[in-house]
């Protein structure tokens, strides 16, 4: 007879380990991004994102009108480590995204889901930090119906979707005064970062390129959110190399990741300045040079060459994409806040010489760029006119007033303009002040 092991459930303290997910690496852009996959899951055409600033009252709300969920679903979706299975090509992983994302950021998430577009029936739920350090227990709150605020279910009026309303944002204000102008000037700040964040993790998806059928909209306080293209695919002059495939193996067994390299234009073979200047990145065009990792068509790494090499000047204008599938994530060694990946050391040794190939000839369309080319006399990128390195922006308190004055009158949309204007029409200028 079979020996029965005598066991004890032993349950995690709740409020100790709370708080300690609530440190597992995001920032806010990754940690919206990721509201985002969701939506995404959920088939929605449409994201809203909302930011409001009111000092302690501020929030953040993602609307979007994905096929929504049922009062059982939404239950299990506030679970830590859901137990529902993935579909392959599904941006989710680890059952814990909504949860760490949200609480990385806030002391309060509410979730609001409607399934059924005949039905006005609305499901709510809520963590509420407050409520688990005084109880100690894994609990989420019914929230009912009188006391749902008008900005967590007006979205869901109209038909179905699903609303993640962020409160007591600790983490996203950041200051001790948070009704200061700092913290006001700081969360305006964090809205551009935003749109420049989804415009690139996204952009497969905001332009219709990604392989699911339905293109995505996203806005951030009305203001449409656009994509941006690493590849420069509408430029006449990129050079677009034949896409290779490469096997690896993984936990749960082989998989194949696609590789296209990518030689951008030199400076005076782009279409206009305006161009150029657009397709430096957010990191300028030493710091966008490499790969760009993608999930399932989601971006997860933009530039950098992972350790194979490094950055060069002569190497600026070569960029890489790499696409896997979720079936290779533990080959990639995914993070959970799915902003960083480590190449697998079989596809190293594969991609190695493909690499070098490339960055010969980059460096050959570099030299061919002649006096304007980036960083020669005339380039804007990696150095400033006179030869002076780039730094860190040193007005970054101007750019982060005008911010704020913006979004006290409301201008957002227009201050969104200004800045595309002036990174086109005077780069430097555009960088010191940090935009």
């Amino acid at each position: 007879m079979a020996w029965k092991k005598a066991t004890v459930e032993v349950i995690p303290s709740a409020k100790r380990l709370i708080r300690s997910l609530r440190d597992v690496g995001y920032d806010f852009v990754h940690a919206v991004a990721d509201l985002v996959d969701n939506s995404v899951t959920a088939n929605a055409s449409r994201v809203d994102i909302e930011m409001r600033f009111d000092g302690r009252n501020s929030w953040v709300r993602a609307a979007d009108n994905g096929t929504g969920m049922s009062g059982t679903t939404i239950t299990e979706a506030m679970r830590f480590g859901t137990e529902r299975e993935y579909d392959p090509d599904e941006l989710g992983r680890f059952g814990l995204g909504l949860k760490t994302a949200s609480l990385s950021q806030c002391f309060r998430l509410t979730v609001a889901s409607r399934a059924d577009r005949r039905s006005r029936r609305i499901e709510v739920r809520q963590w509420d930090l407050a409520h688990v350090e005084e109880t100690n227990r894994w609990e989420i709150i019914k929230v009912p119906a009188r006391e749902r605020p008008g900005r967590l279910v007006e979205p869901l009026q109209n038909g179905t979707g699903t609303v993640v309303l962020w409160e007591v944002l600790d983490r996203v204000l950041g200051y001790k005064i948070a009704w200061g102008a700092m913290a006001q000037a700081g969360f305006f700040k964090l809205a551009g970062d935003l749109d420049q964040h989804l415009g690139m993790v996204f952009h497969r998806f905001l332009s219709g390129e990604a392989r699911r059928k339905k293109k995505l909209s996203i806005t951030i306080n009305g203001t449409t959110v656009d994509p941006w293209d690493p590849f420069a695919s509408d430029e006449r002059a990129t050079v677009r190399f034949e896409e290779k495939q490469f096997e690896v193996t993984s936990d749960d067994g082989p998989g194949l990741v696609a590789y296209t390299a990518y030689i951008l234009p030199a400076q005076d073979r782009f279409s206009s300045l305006k161009a150029f200047n657009r397709y430096s990145g957010p990191g300028k065009w030493n710091y966008q040079q490499g790969f760009y990792i993608y999930r399932a068509d989601r971006m997860i790494q933009s530039g950098g060459w992972c350790r194979m090499r490094t950055r060069d000047e002569h190497t600026k204008l070569a960029r890489v994409a790499l696409d896997f599938w979720p079936d290779l994530d533990s080959a990639f060694e995914l993070n959970v806040a799915k902003a960083r990946v480590t190449l697998p050391a079989d596809l190293r040794t594969k991609v190695g010489p493909h690499i070098e190939q490339l960055a010969k000839h980059a460096r050959k369309k570099y030299s061919e760029g002649g006096p304007g080319r980036p960083g020669g006399p005339q380039g804007l990128s990696g150095t400033r006119r006179g030869g002076l390195s780039h730094g860190a922006p040193r007005n970054t308190h101007i750019g982060e007033a005008i911010d704020a004055a913006a979004g006290r009158a409301d201008e957002t949309k227009a201050l969104k303009e200004i800045k595309r204007a002036l990174r086109d029409d005077n780069p430097e200028i555009a960088d010191d002040i940090g935009w």
